[in-house]
């Protein structure tokens, strides 16, 4: 696995915490999963809707609201920076969400301020940086995963979704 950084409220926290296994684990939980298409932006309509219906027992509303903005800005920001394919995956485990990313391009995001005629674009990972409890980057051997957690939420048991968007 990869080099990892850290951001957000727990960047300055023991390294551990962002070393540790991602939503590859085995063991329980919700889980939600999606390839998408390079550049098909009509995909994040799709895993908005499965990740709500994913934490819709587990989360409050305000919470999974947040979860689905986030979600969908790191997963718009790997199919328009990219010129490859998505993976996406979103995992209910010991009382947190986590969200990651994968895309297949070295570049590391970089939060920046967005201009004055950037209405819709430039906020996407400051708004994660100011709504996710932990944030951050892990490097691949091809390209990197960008992850949030929400937390604590219910645990639930394990949810597999289809594993390529419509």
């Amino acid at each position: 696995m990869g080099r990892s950084t850290r951001h957000g409220p727990h960047a300055g926290s023991p390294p551990g915490r962002s070393e540790r296994p991602g939503p590859d684990r085995k063991a329980g939980g919700r889980r939600l999963h999606r390839t998408l298409h390079h550049a098909d932006l009509r995909s994040v309509p799709e895993v908005r809707r499965a990740l709500r219906a994913l934490l819709r027992p587990c989360l409050a509303e305000d919470q999974a609201a947040t979860a689905e903005l986030l979600a969908s800005e790191v997963l718009t920001n790997a199919l328009i920076h990219s010129d490859h394919d998505a993976l996406f995956t979103a995992t209910v485990h010991d009382g947190s969400l986590r969200v990651e990313v994968r895309d297949f391009t070295g570049r590391p995001p970089r939060p920046r301020t967005p201009r004055p005629h950037e209405a819709t674009s430039g906020r996407g990972l400051l708004l994660v940086e100011a709504l996710a409890d932990d944030w951050g980057v892990r490097r691949h051997g091809v390209g990197k995963a960008v992850w949030f957690e929400l937390g604590p939420v219910q645990d639930g048991a394990e949810y597999v979704g289809r594993t390529d968007a419509a």
